[in-house]
């Protein structure tokens, strides 16, 4: 039987670069980030009018991805214009949560340290993740509909200054819409936190599970728990890449009522 070692919910320095420190998540990155490059580089090499094997692989993948995202956008012309966060987003997501489950991940150590962690059990890059999301959603919108349009979807100044010459039914109804705006921006903040806490929570708990159930029985009994995490990392990446595509096509939208205008 194998000692049980639960892993902490902060991510574990193994070694630092000057002052930087480097945790066993940023190596799980970096890897990531090296094979999405690899395989740039070998995809763009091989690209031909005649696709082979590798080239018909990626254009099925990208095609269905394409497939899934219409559904959200309404329209081949926006999944076009948002696949390249959302995509990206969604196969960042699904790598890291996969390459959290090879052999030697939570068990090979650096300096007295796990040297290899899935990347996504670290809440900083959740969070750098849901902030970027919900930071483009609304630069989409800025570009879109206009910056004045988008900022009235949450607090509509100018109908605010027009009440007080209209008599105390429209400031009231000002002071409502007001109130309105002021939840929906705290939305946003929510955004952040249900797009990191839910990403986070889903794959630290799932590390956990494996790591009691490896230190329980290390052979055939942690295989039906790895078969269900590879499924949980492959919701948790398009759970995360259609919020922020939802996200994105509706803070491009106008709002209701100025297409009339």
């Amino acid at each position: 039987m194998s000692t049980l070692h639960i892993p902490p919910l902060a991510p574990e320095v193994i070694f630092h670069v000057g002052r930087f420190p480097v945790t066993n998540t940023m190596v799980n990155v970096w890897l990531a980030m090296g094979i999405f490059l690899g395989m740039g580089i070998i995809l763009r090499r091989s690209l031909s009018l005649r696709p082979g094997k590798l080239q018909n692989f990626f254009e099925y993948i990208l095609e269905s991805v394409l497939g899934y995202f219409d559904q959200v956008t309404g329209n081949r012309r926006q999944t076009i214009r948002f696949l390249p966060i959302s995509g990206s987003i969604f196969f960042f997501i699904l790598l890291s949560n996969w390459l959290g489950l090879l052999p030697g991940v939570g068990s090979i150590t650096f300096n007295h340290e796990l040297l290899l962690r899935s990347a996504n059990t670290d809440l900083n890059l959740t969070v750098a993740m849901a902030l970027t999301s919900v930071i483009v959603s609304h630069l989409f919108g800025f570009f879109t509909v206009g910056v004045f349009t988008h900022l009235n979807k949450f607090i509509q100044l100018g109908t605010i200054a027009k009440s007080f010459r209209q008599g105390p039914i429209a400031i009231f109804s000002a002071v409502i819409e007001f109130g309105v705006g002021i939840i929906e921006i705290a939305g946003e903040f929510a955004k952040v936190l249900s797009l990191s806490l839910r990403l986070f929570g889903n794959i630290f708990a799932g590390e956990v599970l494996l790591t009691v159930m490896a230190s329980l029985f290390s052979f055939l009994l942690p295989t039906p728990f790895m078969l269900l995490e590879l499924l949980v990392g492959l919701i948790q990446a398009a759970v995360f890449a259609i919020l922020s595509l939802v996200y994105m096509t509706v803070m491009s939208s106008a709002p209701h009522g100025a297409e009339e205008h």
